[in-house]
């Protein structure tokens, strides 16, 4: 598909199935991370971190860490002058100030994890064994670790606000009471997932530089954010933002944790800065569980109306999300997303969602890819499924009526208060029942419901449907800068982050069509702060669309730049230029070359504007087997559908869904963060923390289409690097519950382990 810029082009390489240029490095091992960095004389840092949940800090001893080889200090509360920084929120709420996370304990720990003091050393080594040298007295206090604890209000976090409630998003639209009246059937459930972080491949780490000459902080290891931590770094250490830098080097995965503000970002550059040296951490894996934001521990109790035919009529209830012991800087928009986006691609007439953010002694949470749909489309779905039985009507049928049409677009969402500065949403362009039939088809639907809750070589099969959406191209606002280099090639300086997805390659390949040149004279470099004067960064599935169209606006002004320095050099005035495949031409056939203007120094800065989210939405199959004997679960064929807008780079895309998809099976069955009663997480390493391997599921099948291209962006696209995990846990446990349908099995509760499954077989079978 060529561009859509009105324009003759002989590039296609939007829509091609391009190999992403990032690769040829890793391949090589040419990749350059955080940890390859080091710097001369610099020094390490390691974090001493409660032990205790919820506790009064007495004092703390650091007096033998000090005395230990190699230990150049050891930093604690006691060492920052003045008020403890709170680290920012992204977004505001008028209930959540007191909430926000200060950046080292001084008074009172609040969860398991919390760092305390931080050691610096001349080795990773020495300042890990420093950590044994530091010893708090610490007075403990109940420990909350639930949101039924939490609204007892027994025990508090923070003794000011007097509720361990941070906020109450209320989800708002039509008449409830009136369609509730009206229905002729009505299901409700009690539903829950579990405590999950992202885990990507690299962990956490820092480094970070003093320049007292030039009162210069430099901080490398950024990823998602960089700008937004600039400016929160630099209000931390009142310094103008132009005196501080964040670098971006290769990054090994985010999916909406790695990137944030965190405690230790602000702690490796108050040593840095307080010792004028270098200093540098490297989290491990241990650490990095219990540290790192976590997310999905929710739960709700809903119920939906409906008409005799299986028609919505509308959906009320309350959700209730730990989140943990502080209000992280996006720690509201898993909340904000599960209210809102709970109606998911349906036609609701009527809705109120109470969603409760409860503070817990847990690590705190934020966002992880898809926050708070994966939790909302979990509890519609099995909803949707028992309700389909509870009327007669068949699953797939309940679904095609209720998903919304071509001719409802803009259709518009929930309406969600406190408002966090987000516009009232409305899905922007699509039919959902053409992603929906077309699943249904590629799944083979008619064969596979033969399969259903049929015993087969000793295991029994189920199969289910379900359907999602998406949201993406988060605004504001995002920038790009193009200079037009010696040689001719061109430089593409954007302020959209990589963090894995293959942002070198996707705006590469837009941009080499808008300017109508090979690709391979394109270089992007993008997420440092010293790149651009602003930028927004990666989040919220916005790179591509964002970012891209910031590319496009920069295409446009070099090109005019372009024609004018051709018309200069031709003598012409510059309407009579005409410009094609890099070449500003005359009728009379004489021509300039873009390379040929090199020397008029040519460099344009782009941006892109916009508040309206795109949203791609889809359809999700799952065939399951469940080994009785076992309660194993072997998810035997797994499709997604779903459509884009438009297609930029289908490997790419169908690298992020199908990655994407397997995550979620993470999710569904292995992936649990767990806590005891006194709030010690129980999990410290893979071999406890279970995440998906190359073997484990083998088939799963993408299909991406682009019949309803977004009106919001001149590319046309909509985001879509989250869509593929949103559907996952409803779709997986309806066709679990399909597969044990002869044992009424209903699961609840996420994740699918073999040993809650078994359970479940072997209580129906008590109960029969």
């Amino acid at each position: 598909m060529k561009p859509h810029h009105g324009a003759h082009t002989s590039n296609t390489y939007i829509g091609a199935h391009i190999e992403r240029v990032e690769d040829y490095r890793f391949l090589r091992g040419e990749g350059k991370y955080l940890d390859d960095i080091s710097r001369e004389g610099q020094w390490h840092a390691a974090f001493v971190r409660s032990q205790i949940a919820h506790g009064v800090i007495r004092s703390i001893d650091v007096s033998k860490a000090l005395a230990m080889p190699g230990v150049r200090a050891v930093i604690t509360a006691a060492d920052i002058e003045g008020d403890i920084p709170t680290i920012p929120f992204r977004r505001p709420n008028p209930t959540i100030g007191p909430y926000a996370q200060p950046i080292i304990a001084r008074d009172k720990v609040r969860y398991f994890g919390e760092p305390i003091a931080m050691i610096l050393a001349d080795s990773p080594e020495l300042a890990e064994d420093a950590l044994q040298g530091v010893t708090a007295d610490i007075e403990q206090l109940p420990v909350i670790i639930d949101c039924k604890s939490a609204m007892a209000d027994k025990s508090l976090l923070f003794d000011v606000t007097g509720s361990n409630l941070a906020s109450i998003f209320n989800a708002d639209k039509g008449d409830v009471d009136a369609a509730f009246a009206a229905a002729d059937f009505i299901i409700r459930d009690q539903l829950s997932t579990q405590r999950q972080t992202a885990l990507p491949m690299e962990t956490r780490g820092l480094l970070a530089e003093w320049d007292a000459k030039n009162g210069k902080l430099t901080v490398s290891g950024a990823a998602k954010l960089p700008f937004f931590n600039r400016s929160t770094m630099a209000a931390m250490m009142n310094l103008p933002e132009t005196a501080v830098d964040y670098i971006e080097l290769d990054v090994g995965g985010g999916f909406g944790a790695r990137g944030e503000f965190y405690p230790e970002d602000f702690l490796v550059a108050f040593g840095a800065r307080k010792f004028d040296r270098p200093v540098k951490w490297i989290e491990d894996r241990r650490e990095h569980l219990m540290a790192i934001g976590h997310s999905r521990e929710a739960s709700c109790d809903v119920e939906l109306a409906f008409s005799k035919d299986g028609v919505m009529l509308g959906m009320r209830g309350d959700l209730f999300l730990n989140i943990g012991a502080y209000v992280r800087p996006n720690g509201m928009t898993p909340v904000r997303n599960a209210a809102q986006f709970m109606s998911g691609p349906y036609r609701m007439p009527a809705i109120h969602i109470a969603a409760y953010a409860c503070v817990t002694n847990k690590t705190p949470a934020g966002t992880y890819r898809g926050p708070g749909r994966y939790e909302g489309n979990f509890f519609i779905e099995r909803l949707i499924d028992q309700a389909a039985a509870g009327l007669g009507v068949d699953r797939l049928e309940i679904r095609r009526r209720n998903l919304l049409t071509h001719e409802e677009m803009p259709y518009s969402l929930a309406t969600v208060l406190p408002s966090d500065g987000r516009a009232d949403t409305q899905c922007d362009s699509g039919d959902y029942r053409v992603c929906f039939d077309a699943c249904v088809q590629e799944a083979n639907w008619a064969e596979k419901s033969k399969l259903q809750g049929k015993l087969i070589d000793g295991r029994y099969h189920g199969v289910a449907i379900g359907c999602f959406i998406e949201g993406g191209a988060s605004g504001p606002q995002e920038n790009a800068r193009m200079v037009l280099e010696k040689n001719g090639d061109i430089s593409l300086f954007a302020g959209s982050s990589g963090i894995g997805q293959g942002i070198e390659t996707i705006l590469a390949q837009i941009a080499a069509d808008y300017l109508e040149i090979p690709m391979e004279r394109i270089t992007v470099f993008h997420g440092s702060t010293n790149l651009l004067k602003q930028g927004w960064g990666s989040y919220g599935s916005r790179a591509t669309v964002m970012g891209g169209s910031a590319v496009i606006d920069a295409c446009k002004k070099l090109l005019a730049l372009f024609r004018i320095s051709a018309a200069k050099r031709l003598g012409v005035e510059p309407d009579a230029i005409t410009i094609a495949e890099g070449v500003a031409r005359l009728a009379d056939g004489r021509s300039v070359p873009l390379a040929e203007v090199a020397s008029d120094h040519l460099e344009v800065d782009g941006s892109f504007k916009n508040q309206t989210p795109t949203y791609t939405y889809g359809s999700a199959f799952a065939h399951v087997a469940v080994d009785p004997g076992t309660g194993h679960v072997d998810v035997v064929d797994y499709v997604v559908v779903d459509d884009v807008g438009r297609i930029i780079n289908s490997m790419t895309l169908h690298g992020q869904v199908m990655g994407a998809a397997v995550q979620g099976f993470g999710s569904v069955f292995t992936e649990e963060l767990i806590y005891n009663d006194e709030g010690q997480l129980l999990v410290g390493s893979l071999a406890d923390y279970l995440i998906p391997t190359a073997s484990d599921y083998p088939v799963v099948r993408c299909v991406s289409m682009e019949q309803f291209p977004s009106p919001t962006n001149p590319l046309g696209a909509k985001g879509a690097g989250e869509g593929g995990i949103i559907p996952v846990g409803g779709v997986v446990t309806n066709a679990v519950a399909n597969a044990l349908s002869s044992f009424g099995v209903q699961p609840k509760t996420l994740p699918l382990t073999p040993s809650r499954v078994w359970e479940m077989i072997e209580d129906a079978r008590v109960r029969a």
